[in-house]
């Protein structure tokens, strides 16, 4: 049981590390390469980590400045609105009528 706690504990460390590797602001994209809009599902779906460590670094922030534009806004969107189970909550999960 403590083996599977440790194997646990180390594999969210190193999920951690990759997600905060890639948030926005990190420096990866600039006005001559603007994200776009893979990069824009990406930091839809790390959108909360990058909310909580803005409060703690100024450069750090939820939405890149230096997008494609509208592309980069429909892929952040679509990740905000899918990301974790947000659709599964308006599907059916099975008829009630039989």
């Amino acid at each position: 049981m403590k083996k599977r706690m440790f194997i646990l504990v180390i594999m969210s460390v190193f999920i951690l590390f990759t997600v905060v590797g890639c948030i926005p602001g990190d420096g990866s994209a600039s006005a001559i390469k603007p994200a776009g809009f893979l990069w824009g599902i990406w930091h839809g779906w790390v959108a909360p980590v990058s909310l909580i460590m803005g409060l703690f670094n100024d450069n750090i922030r939820v939405y890149e400045v230096f997008n494609s534009g509208w592309w980069y806004d429909f892929g952040f969107y679509m990740a905000v609105i899918s990301g974790f189970g947000g659709l599964a909550l308006f599907r059916k999960k099975g008829s009630k009528h039989k």
